[in-house]
């Protein structure tokens, strides 16, 4: 079982997803600092200085017991812009990526002038008795 186990583990396929999801955690913290630093400021700017972060509604007040209970929409809205940035991001490579295998499949497929010339011989010499 542990052979099979190693084998599973070290497998070029396991390993490769391993560091895409090291890739992608550290994309993902590129994107959310790029939201909450960059884009929020600057859309909060253009809405009349409006900071999304702040935007929380008190459930239940805070007491000397119990700490408030707060409802952080604009934490939440912060989250949603970062999907979608990282949505679009990968729907942008995956995209181009995809385009690039067809041209390189319509490449490949496109016969060249030398085989195309051969072609030719040859069925020039098919018709020959």
């Amino acid at each position: 079982m542990f052979k099979e186990f190693k084998d599973f583990a070290v497998k070029g396929n396991v390993i490769d997803m391993a560091v895409g999801i090291i890739i992608g955690t550290a994309f993902g913290k590129i994107v959310s600092s790029f939201v909450t630093d960059i884009i929020m400021p600057a859309f909060g700017l253009l809405l009349g200085g409006i900071d999304f972060s702040q935007f929380a509604v008190t459930l239940k007040p805070a007491t000397d017991k119990t700490a408030a209970v707060i409802l952080n929409y604009g934490l939440f809205v912060n989250t949603i812009l970062d999907f979608l940035i990282i949505a679009f991001t990968i729907f942008f490579v995956i995209r181009h990526l995809n385009k690039f295998k067809k041209k390189e499949k319509a490449k490949i497929t496109t016969p060249t002038e030398e085989i195309l010339l051969l072609r030719g011989i040859r069925d020039e010499l098919k018709k020959q008795p």
